[in-house]
């Protein structure tokens, strides 16, 4: 990839996409999984977001894991283990299926609270979801869409993403996580 990172303003077709994702994974994983949330910052109506649907396929507990990992590489899908993120597992798309990032997190674990307490919290601050966007958008006129400039793009709107984190977290009431 030679061009810049993409971030483009809301789509309110990102839900549908969402629910199309989450319609063809439930058919296999249904019996192991407890819901499968739509994350991110496409889960976030107004919000900037590369347009990429984030899913989390949340499991009862870690003893699951190795039920769901098969059941997803048998319908095409790479698992990629924990791509540094304790408690997460991360799975790449078959080629043809639409752009994605699956994960399968068990419930309650850090990485499946960051994820849902950071999406409900901008659903309620439309303050913050502007800020947020703002920054993503300027973000990605600076960096190129390769590796190098996807971990710089992720780097610098770090510091932005734990400050919204732990208001998520205490606008909770919940205690964060720290690994």
């Amino acid at each position: 990839m030679t061009g810049m990172i993409v971030v483009s303003e809301y789509d309110p077709l990102w839900s549908e996409r969402f629910e199309e994702l989450r319609q063809r994974l439930a058919s296999h994983v249904a019996d192991v999984a407890m819901s499968i949330e739509h994350v991110g910052s496409t889960a976030v109506p107004g919000c900037a977001a590369k347009p990429i649907i984030d899913l989390d396929i949340v499991v009862s507990e870690e003893a699951v894991m190795p039920e769901l990992i098969p059941r997803l590489t048998r319908q095409g899908y790479r698992h990629e283990g924990d791509l540094g993120i304790r408690g997460r597992e991360a799975f790449q798309a078959p080629p043809a299926a639409p752009q994605q990032h699956l994960y399968g997190v068990v419930a309650g674990s850090k990485p499946h609270l960051d994820h849902v307490l950071l999406r409900d919290y901008l659903r309620q601050q439309p303050d913050e979801v502007q800020r947020y966007s703002a920054l993503k958008m300027a973000l990605a006129q600076r960096f190129r869409a390769d590796g190098e400039g996807r971990a710089a793009y992720s780097a610098a709107k770090s510091a932005l993403v734990e400050e919204l984190l732990a208001k998520s977290y205490s606008r909770s009431g919940r205690r964060r996580i720290v690994t």
